[in-house]
């Protein structure tokens, strides 16, 4: 298969992770120490696969400063970003509970909140691709960890939207036309950078990965926490465990 239509088919597949996981909390309501468990997981999925998939192999690959600048510049972009949509409706979009507002309390949050998933699945895509082109093969431990947090991202997401009062065709569009464009990331992610130079490659990789740093301080890590108990900390731990024993196996 060429190497296009795999970063294609990977993108896509990781994104449709955020399918399953609205379609599991649609059909059930899902209880919410659960969600957290399950989003804690995710949480700890990303910490690991950024820092030993992303910024190490960006330093390794193009220099200390080229990942230095890039991580500071996604960091940057993507609170600045957040925070616009934060203003729109959007600040509580990965939130299980009632905090979502409707459309009648704050007309054009739905719009905003569908930016906002997008903005959030984006960087996580673009990368699928970049490995590509430094590995010559997507890492089963980076497709492992942003397959393994979209579940709890689209299940979460998803309760806040139910109780929102969102319709089925709103939220199943949401999550599948985004599915769609992560798969379009992680193919122009290659393909645009396939003959940059090294520290082009690392820059990039490192602002999708203080992308992603940024988008689970803001969103995540918060809904982590929103049922708080006792094994919370140690389910974060066992999932950066999870993939840290994938990239070493998988490498």
């Amino acid at each position: 298969m060429p190497m296009w239509a795999q970063a294609l088919l990977w993108g896509t597949l990781a994104g449709g992770a955020l399918v399953l996981g609205s379609g599991l909390s649609w059909k059930w309501n899902i209880p919410a120490k659960l969600v957290s468990s399950i989003m804690a997981f995710g949480a700890g999925v990303l910490i690991s696969a950024l820092a030993f998939e992303l910024v190490d192999e960006a330093v390794q690959g193009g220099g200390l400063w080229p990942t230095v600048l890039g991580f500071l510049a996604g960091a940057v972009v993507y609170v600045s970003a957040n925070a616009l949509l934060a203003r729109s409706g959007a600040k509580h979009r990965k939130r299980s509970k009632d905090q979502q507002p409707s459309e009648k309390e704050d007309p054009g949050s739905g719009t905003a909140i569908a930016v906002g998933a997008l903005l959030d699945g984006i960087p996580e895509s673009v990368v699928l691709g970049l490995g590509l082109i430094t590995a010559g093969t997507v890492s089963p431990a980076m497709l492992a960890a942003v397959f393994i947090s979209n579940v709890p991202e689209g299940l979460s997401s998803t309760a806040g939207m139910k109780k929102a009062g969102r319709s089925a065709k709103y939220v199943f569009g949401v999550w599948g036309g985004i599915a769609l464009l992560c798969g379009l990331a992680s193919l122009i992610g290659y393909t645009a950078l396939e003959t940059a130079p090294a520290g082009m490659v690392a820059f990039i990789t490192a602002v999708a990965a203080g992308g992603i740093l940024a988008m689970l301080a803001d969103t995540m890590i918060p809904e982590a926490f929103e049922e708080h108990h006792n094994l919370t900390g140690l389910v974060a731990a066992v999932g950066f465990l999870s993939a840290f024993t994938i990239h070493h196996v998988g490498g």
